[in-house]
C-alpha cells in the first residue's frame, strides 16, 4: 500500500512541474537567464489573489462549496510568486558574486601567466 501511494505521488509530482503553468514560469523563472524576472514575476500574483477574491465572493453567495479548493490553488499560486521574488533576488546576487569571483580568479590566472 505504501508503494502504491508513493508511486501515485511521484507520477502526480511530475504530472504538477511538467505542465502546470505557475510551474513551468517558475522553473524558467529559476534558470540564470530568468533569475532577473523574479520581481516582476511577484506581480503576477495579484490576478491569482483577484480571482481567489472573485471565488470567495462567489462561495459566499451561494456557489458550490467544491470552489474553496479554487480559492486554495488560487492562493498558493500567488504564494508561490510571491516568495520566488525575494528568492530570486537571492539567487541573482550570488550567481553575480559567482561570475565575478570567477572572472577574478580568470583574470588573475592570465596576468600570472603572462609574467611567466
Amino acid at each position: 500500500m505504501f508503494r502504491l501511494i508513493w508511486t501515485a505521488s511521484v507520477h502526480t509530482r511530475y504530472f504538477l512541474r511538467r505542465y502546470m503553468p505557475t510551474n513551468i514560469a517558475l522553473d524558467a523563472i529559476r534558470t540564470r537567464r530568468g533569475l532577473r524576472w523574479g520581481v516582476p514575476a511577484m506581480l503576477l500574483a495579484l490576478p491569482y489573489l483577484y480571482g481567489a477574491s472573485v471565488v470567495t465572493t462567489l462561495i459566499a453567495d451561494g456557489a458550490p462549496d467544491w470552489l474553496h479548493l479554487v480559492v486554495l490553488i488560487l492562493v498558493w499560486n500567488a504564494m508561490k510568486f510571491t516568495v520566488m521574488g525575494p528568492v530570486s533576488l537571492f539567487l541573482l546576487v550570488r550567481a553575480r558574486t559567482s561570475e565575478s569571483r570567477d572572472r577574478r580568479i580568470e583574470r588573475h590566472a592570465t596576468t600570472a601567466g603572462a609574467r611567466a
